[in-house]
Formats: C-alpha cells, structure tokens, sequence
C-alpha cells in the first residue's frame, strides 16, 4: 500500500493517484498508524503544526526501520524530509533540496493558511516558497523592476504568515499590474514538488533489507505511544 499524506500543497491540481491512499495533512501519530495499516511506501506532503502536534521524527524512523520507503516534499514533508534524510527518507523536489542542503532554512518559508478538508483545503495566503520564484520569473521578463522585487520581496518576509494573501503581499500601493502580472505568471512550487513526489510514490518498491535505525535507548514514542496505538 502507497499512503499519501497531502493538502494544500495539491489544490487545483488533477494528477493520476490510482494506487495511492490519499489520507489528509499528517498530524502527530499520523505516519505511525499508517505504518501499522500496513503501508509499504509513504509520501509526506502536508501535515498540520499549528492547532494540532505536527508528525514526529520519531514516526519517520519507525517507519523506516519497518522498511518502508518514506519520501517528503513541498512543504512539512519537506522540512521532515531532509531533517531525516541521514537516516534514509528521501527529499524530493527544489524545496526540500533547498532545505537539505542548507540553502533554505526557515521553516515558516513552507507555512500557508488554508481553508477547511471539505472545501479541497484552499489555500488562503502565499508560502515565501512561492513568493520568491514567482518575483524572480517576473523580473526576469521584466514585469517589475528591481526595486519592485527587493520591496515586495521584504514585505513578503516581514509578513507573519497566517498574513500573507495576495493583498497584503501586494496592496494598493503597489502598481495594479503588478498583481495581475503575479496572478497569471504565479509560480506553485510546493504544487510542483508535490507532483514530483506522486510520480515517485508510484516508482517506490519495498526494500529489501530495512536499516537499522532506531535508537538503542527507549523513546518516549517507542515506551508511551507505540504500545497503545499497537493496542
């Protein structure tokens, strides 16, 4: 079974999941009992961090000494991605490379609000992942000038980012073709890295061998959670 954990990062977006279990944002627990629903591959794409406890580190590397492959990309699944990739999960896509390599560090770059399960999880601000490939493409065809880029760009970063809609990030006095021009040549990269991870989600094989990867010393998970959710 292939498991996939995503939210907004897909809104408006139609891929092929045909094989693939597609479960909501993964909250703490999450990727624990997806493993023991008998998951053989599992792609972490959104999970929850604010209202709710995010996914576990720990999680991951239970899932992983199971032999599960676990991927990550575009946005929670991204951060946990490369902060686990030393122990065998897989970054996919330009955001949790950046991340991975150190290039992006800021883990409220990937944070967006977003509308409710029943409505597809829209998106309801812009992620800074977004914000900045999307000025760089129109700068680059001269859409904005550089200063229009340095300014917006630091407005973006100043903005908490439960306030950042297209609106605040470009208010009215900023020129009104900007956010058109913004608006028709807007660049989704967590939609794109998580598209990336679907096509490898549908790639991954069980491994043969599972790393050993769990500590020697009991967890908290592995001495309190484990056994109740194991009933």
């Amino acid at each position: 079974m292939r498991v996939l954990f995503v939210g907004p990062s897909l809104y408006g977006e139609t891929p092929d999941l045909a094989g693939i279990s597609i479960r909501p944002p993964a909250k703490q627990g999450d990727i624990a009992q997806a493993v023991l629903d008998g998951a053989e591959a599992i792609g972490l794409v959104d999970g929850f961090f604010d209202a709710v406890a995010a996914p576990w580190h720990k999680e991951i590397l239970f899932a992983l000494a199971r032999g599960v492959t676990m991927l990550g990309s575009s946005s929670m699944g991204a951060l946990r991605a490369a902060e686990c990739a030393a122990f065998g999960m897989v970054p996919i896509g330009e955001i949790a490379q950046a991340y991975y390599s150190g290039a992006l560090d800021d883990d409220a770059a990937v944070a967006i609000s977003h509308g409710p399960e029943e409505l597809g999880y829209p998106p309801l601000t812009e992620p800074l992942v977004n914000v900045k490939p999307t000025l760089d493409r129109l700068r680059h065809r001269q859409l904005i000038s550089e200063a229009e880029q340095l300014r917006i760009w630091d407005r973006a970063c100043r903005l908490y980012f439960k306030d950042r809609p297209l609106e605040a990030l470009l208010p009215p006095d900023e020129r009104q073709e900007i956010l058109a021009a913004y608006r028709e040549h807007r660049v989704n990269r967590k939609a794109e890295d998580a598209l990336l991870l679907i096509a490898e989600l549908k790639r991954s094989t069980v491994r043969g061998s599972p790393p050993s990867v769990e500590p020697q010393h009991p967890s908290f998970f592995s001495r309190h959670i484990l056994p109740g959710m194991l009933g």
